[in-house]
Protein backbone atom coordinates (compact mmCIF):
# COMPACT_ATOMS: atom_id res chain seq x y z
CA UNK A 1 0.00 0.00 0.00
CA UNK A 2 1.40 3.38 -1.02
CA UNK A 3 2.10 5.69 1.89
CA UNK A 4 -0.23 8.64 2.41
CA UNK A 5 2.58 11.22 2.22
CA UNK A 6 4.20 9.68 -0.85
CA UNK A 7 0.93 9.53 -2.81
CA UNK A 8 0.08 13.15 -2.12
CA UNK A 9 3.51 14.35 -3.17
CA UNK A 10 3.30 12.57 -6.55
CA UNK A 11 -0.31 13.09 -7.63
CA UNK A 12 -2.83 15.89 -7.64
CA UNK A 13 -4.70 16.08 -4.36
CA UNK A 14 -8.48 15.88 -4.36
CA UNK A 15 -10.57 16.94 -1.38
CA UNK A 16 -13.85 15.10 -0.83
CA UNK A 17 -16.72 15.81 1.55
CA UNK A 18 -18.95 13.03 2.85
CA UNK A 19 -22.31 13.24 4.61
CA UNK A 20 -22.81 10.38 7.07
CA UNK A 21 -25.52 8.85 9.20
CA UNK A 22 -24.83 6.55 12.14
CA UNK A 23 -26.32 4.86 15.17
CA UNK A 24 -24.25 6.12 18.08
CA UNK A 25 -25.32 3.30 20.39
CA UNK A 26 -23.06 0.93 18.43
CA UNK A 27 -19.89 3.01 18.77
CA UNK A 28 -17.73 4.59 21.44
CA UNK A 29 -18.21 8.04 19.98
CA UNK A 30 -16.73 9.59 16.85
CA UNK A 31 -13.06 9.95 17.72
CA UNK A 32 -10.51 7.21 17.21
CA UNK A 33 -9.30 5.76 20.54
CA UNK A 34 -5.92 4.35 21.40
CA UNK A 35 -7.36 1.22 23.01
CA UNK A 36 -8.93 0.12 19.73
CA UNK A 37 -12.57 0.44 20.79
CA UNK A 38 -14.94 0.73 17.81
CA UNK A 39 -15.56 4.36 16.89
CA UNK A 40 -17.14 5.93 13.82
CA UNK A 41 -13.87 7.52 12.75
CA UNK A 42 -12.01 4.22 13.00
CA UNK A 43 -14.43 2.21 10.84
CA UNK A 44 -14.90 5.04 8.33
CA UNK A 45 -11.19 5.62 7.77
CA UNK A 46 -10.65 1.88 7.43
CA UNK A 47 -13.36 1.63 4.75
CA UNK A 48 -12.09 4.71 2.90
CA UNK A 49 -8.55 3.35 2.92
CA UNK A 50 -9.79 0.09 1.39
CA UNK A 51 -11.34 1.96 -1.53
CA UNK A 52 -8.43 4.38 -1.94
CA UNK A 53 -5.65 1.82 -1.61
CA UNK A 54 -3.87 4.28 0.68
CA UNK A 55 -4.27 5.51 4.24
CA UNK A 56 -7.08 8.06 4.54
CA UNK A 57 -7.55 10.43 7.44
CA UNK A 58 -10.75 12.39 8.03
CA UNK A 59 -11.67 15.74 9.58
CA UNK A 60 -15.16 15.92 11.10
CA UNK A 61 -17.54 18.86 11.51
CA UNK A 62 -18.14 18.03 15.16
CA UNK A 63 -17.21 15.08 17.36
CA UNK A 64 -20.07 13.14 18.92
CA UNK A 65 -19.94 11.19 22.18
CA UNK A 66 -20.73 7.56 22.88
CA UNK A 67 -24.43 6.92 22.29
CA UNK A 68 -25.02 10.10 20.26
CA UNK A 69 -26.45 9.59 16.77
CA UNK A 70 -26.12 11.54 13.51
CA UNK A 71 -28.38 11.87 10.49
CA UNK A 72 -26.15 14.37 8.66
CA UNK A 73 -22.59 14.43 9.95
CA UNK A 74 -20.00 15.94 7.58
CA UNK A 75 -16.35 15.02 7.11
CA UNK A 76 -13.67 15.81 4.59
CA UNK A 77 -10.57 13.95 3.47
CA UNK A 78 -7.75 14.33 0.96
CA UNK A 79 -6.66 11.67 -1.50
CA UNK A 80 -4.28 11.37 -4.42
CA UNK A 81 -6.25 8.62 -6.15
CA UNK A 82 -9.08 9.15 -8.63
CA UNK A 83 -12.33 7.39 -7.84
CA UNK A 84 -15.88 8.09 -9.06
CA UNK A 85 -18.40 9.54 -6.64
CA UNK A 86 -20.20 6.21 -6.17
CA UNK A 87 -16.97 4.56 -5.04
CA UNK A 88 -16.99 6.85 -2.02
CA UNK A 89 -20.65 6.00 -1.34
CA UNK A 90 -21.59 2.46 -2.34
CA UNK A 91 -18.01 1.22 -2.34
CA UNK A 92 -17.24 2.58 1.13
CA UNK A 93 -20.59 1.40 2.49
CA UNK A 94 -19.72 -2.14 1.42
CA UNK A 95 -16.80 -2.06 3.88
CA UNK A 96 -18.64 -0.31 6.72
CA UNK A 97 -20.25 -2.25 9.59
CA UNK A 98 -23.92 -2.04 10.47
CA UNK A 99 -24.96 1.23 12.04
CA UNK A 100 -23.07 3.67 9.82
CA UNK A 101 -23.43 4.70 6.17
CA UNK A 102 -22.22 7.33 3.73
CA UNK A 103 -25.22 9.20 2.32
CA UNK A 104 -23.49 11.58 -0.09
CA UNK A 105 -20.01 12.17 -1.48
CA UNK A 106 -18.89 15.25 -3.38
CA UNK A 107 -15.59 16.66 -4.53
CA UNK A 108 -15.06 20.07 -2.96
CA UNK A 109 -12.72 23.02 -3.20
CA UNK A 110 -9.25 22.27 -1.82
CA UNK A 111 -9.67 24.93 0.87
CA UNK A 112 -12.96 23.52 2.22
CA UNK A 113 -12.72 22.48 5.87
CA UNK A 114 -15.49 20.40 7.46
CA UNK A 115 -14.94 21.91 10.90
CA UNK A 116 -13.68 25.44 10.43
CA UNK A 117 -16.03 26.40 7.58
CA UNK A 118 -19.13 25.28 9.50
CA UNK A 119 -21.06 28.29 10.79
CA UNK A 120 -24.00 26.37 12.24
CA UNK A 121 -24.87 23.00 13.71
CA UNK A 122 -28.29 21.49 14.36
CA UNK A 123 -29.29 18.99 17.01
CA UNK A 124 -32.53 17.25 17.86
CA UNK A 125 -33.23 15.50 21.15
CA UNK A 126 -36.12 13.00 21.31
CA UNK A 127 -37.61 12.46 24.76
CA UNK A 128 -40.15 9.91 25.91
CA UNK A 129 -42.13 10.63 29.08
CA UNK A 130 -43.89 7.53 30.39
CA UNK A 131 -44.16 5.48 33.61
CA UNK A 132 -42.20 2.63 31.99
CA UNK A 133 -39.46 3.04 29.41
CA UNK A 134 -40.24 1.51 26.02
CA UNK A 135 -37.79 -1.34 25.30
CA UNK A 136 -38.32 -0.83 21.58
CA UNK A 137 -37.20 2.81 21.73
CA UNK A 138 -34.26 2.22 24.08
CA UNK A 139 -31.09 3.68 22.65
CA UNK A 140 -33.12 5.79 20.21
CA UNK A 141 -34.81 8.26 22.58
CA UNK A 142 -34.17 9.68 26.01
CA UNK A 143 -36.59 8.79 28.78
CA UNK A 144 -38.04 10.16 31.99
CA UNK A 145 -40.83 8.83 34.19
CA UNK A 146 -41.76 12.38 35.17
CA UNK A 147 -44.81 14.12 33.69
CA UNK A 148 -43.78 17.15 31.69
CA UNK A 149 -45.28 20.52 30.79
CA UNK A 150 -44.11 21.34 27.22
CA UNK A 151 -45.28 24.98 27.46
CA UNK A 152 -43.05 25.72 30.43
CA UNK A 153 -40.18 23.92 28.76
CA UNK A 154 -40.60 26.07 25.65
CA UNK A 155 -40.69 29.25 27.75
CA UNK A 156 -37.38 28.23 29.27
CA UNK A 157 -35.88 27.14 25.94
CA UNK A 158 -36.53 30.57 24.41
CA UNK A 159 -34.27 32.08 27.07
CA UNK A 160 -31.36 30.24 25.48
CA UNK A 161 -31.65 32.02 22.15
CA UNK A 162 -29.00 34.58 21.33
CA UNK A 163 -25.41 34.91 22.50
CA UNK A 164 -24.73 33.64 26.02
CA UNK A 165 -22.04 32.30 28.27
CA UNK A 166 -23.18 28.65 28.45
CA UNK A 167 -20.88 27.62 31.31
CA UNK A 168 -23.88 26.25 33.25
CA UNK A 169 -24.29 23.68 30.47
CA UNK A 170 -20.62 22.91 29.91
CA UNK A 171 -18.93 19.63 30.84
CA UNK A 172 -15.94 19.87 33.15
CA UNK A 173 -13.72 18.23 30.51
CA UNK A 174 -14.81 20.64 27.74
CA UNK A 175 -11.82 21.91 25.77
CA UNK A 176 -13.53 24.82 24.00
CA UNK A 177 -11.59 28.06 24.23
CA UNK A 178 -14.70 30.06 25.14
CA UNK A 179 -18.06 29.16 26.73
CA UNK A 180 -19.74 31.96 24.76
CA UNK A 181 -21.86 30.58 21.93
CA UNK A 182 -24.87 31.74 19.92
CA UNK A 183 -28.10 29.78 19.66
CA UNK A 184 -30.11 30.86 16.61
CA UNK A 185 -33.17 28.95 17.75
CA UNK A 186 -34.38 26.68 20.54
CA UNK A 187 -37.73 24.94 20.16
CA UNK A 188 -39.79 22.35 22.05
CA UNK A 189 -42.46 20.53 20.04
CA UNK A 190 -44.49 17.34 20.20
CA UNK A 191 -46.67 16.04 23.02
CA UNK A 192 -46.13 15.64 26.79
CA UNK A 193 -45.48 11.93 26.12
CA UNK A 194 -43.05 12.41 23.23
CA UNK A 195 -41.13 15.67 22.99
CA UNK A 196 -38.62 17.07 20.53
CA UNK A 197 -35.99 19.67 21.42
CA UNK A 198 -34.42 21.35 18.38
CA UNK A 199 -31.34 23.51 18.83
CA UNK A 200 -29.57 25.46 16.07
CA UNK A 201 -26.40 27.29 16.98
CA UNK A 202 -23.03 28.39 15.69
CA UNK A 203 -21.24 25.85 17.90
CA UNK A 204 -21.83 23.71 20.97
CA UNK A 205 -19.85 22.94 24.10
CA UNK A 206 -19.12 19.42 25.32
CA UNK A 207 -22.37 17.90 26.68
CA UNK A 208 -24.13 21.24 26.13
CA UNK A 209 -27.28 19.79 24.53
CA UNK A 210 -27.57 16.99 27.08
CA UNK A 211 -27.12 19.45 29.95
CA UNK A 212 -29.77 21.76 28.48
CA UNK A 213 -32.12 18.79 28.11
CA UNK A 214 -31.55 17.81 31.74
CA UNK A 215 -32.39 21.31 32.93
CA UNK A 216 -35.48 21.52 30.73
CA UNK A 217 -36.76 18.24 32.16
CA UNK A 218 -36.47 19.84 35.59
CA UNK A 219 -38.52 22.78 34.33
CA UNK A 220 -41.12 20.56 32.69
CA UNK A 221 -41.54 18.46 35.82
CA UNK A 222 -41.85 21.48 38.12
CA UNK A 223 -38.54 20.91 39.91
CA UNK A 224 -37.19 24.15 38.43
CA UNK A 225 -39.14 27.29 37.56
CA UNK A 226 -38.71 29.23 34.33
CA UNK A 227 -37.21 32.09 36.32
CA UNK A 228 -34.95 29.57 38.04
CA UNK A 229 -33.80 28.42 34.60
CA UNK A 230 -32.95 32.03 33.77
CA UNK A 231 -30.96 32.22 37.01
CA UNK A 232 -29.17 29.03 36.04
CA UNK A 233 -28.03 30.60 32.77
CA UNK A 234 -26.80 33.67 34.61
CA UNK A 235 -25.00 31.60 37.26
CA UNK A 236 -22.57 30.37 34.61
CA UNK A 237 -21.69 27.37 36.76
CA UNK A 238 -22.41 23.63 36.71
CA UNK A 239 -22.45 23.51 40.52
CA UNK A 240 -26.19 24.21 40.82
CA UNK A 241 -27.25 22.73 37.50
CA UNK A 242 -29.26 19.51 37.05
CA UNK A 243 -27.37 16.34 36.02
CA UNK A 244 -26.30 15.63 32.46
CA UNK A 245 -29.08 13.81 30.61
CA UNK A 246 -28.58 10.48 28.81
CA UNK A 247 -27.15 10.51 25.25
CA UNK A 248 -29.73 8.09 23.79
CA UNK A 249 -32.10 10.64 22.23
CA UNK A 250 -29.51 13.04 20.83
CA UNK A 251 -29.07 13.41 17.05
CA UNK A 252 -26.77 15.68 15.04
CA UNK A 253 -29.16 16.58 12.21
CA UNK A 254 -27.22 19.03 10.08
CA UNK A 255 -24.22 21.30 9.58
CA UNK A 256 -24.39 24.71 7.88
CA UNK A 257 -21.78 25.80 5.32
CA UNK A 258 -21.45 28.83 3.02
CA UNK A 259 -23.29 28.25 -0.31
CA UNK A 260 -20.03 28.59 -2.24
CA UNK A 261 -19.03 25.06 -1.21
CA UNK A 262 -22.29 23.46 -2.36
CA UNK A 263 -22.39 21.00 0.53
CA UNK A 264 -25.48 18.81 0.33
CA UNK A 265 -27.85 19.40 3.26
CA UNK A 266 -30.23 16.43 3.51
CA UNK A 267 -33.77 16.84 4.74
CA UNK A 268 -34.70 15.63 8.20
CA UNK A 269 -35.64 11.92 8.02
CA UNK A 270 -39.40 11.34 8.22
CA UNK A 271 -38.98 8.88 11.08
CA UNK A 272 -37.21 11.51 13.19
Amino acid sequence: MTSYTESLSIKTIQRWALTLSYDGSLFYGWQKQADGLPTVQTVLESALSQIAGETIRTIVAGRTDTGVHATAQVVHFDTAVVRPEQAWVRGVNAYLPEGVAVLFAQQVAPHFHARFDAYGRRYRYLLESSPVRSPILQGRVGWTHLKLDPEKMQQAALLLEGEHDFSSFRAAECQAKSPVKTLYSAKISGTPQFLKLDLHGNAFLHHMVRNIMGALVYVGSGRLSVSGFQDLIEERSRLKAPPTFMPDGLYLTGVDYPPEFGIIFPEMPIWL
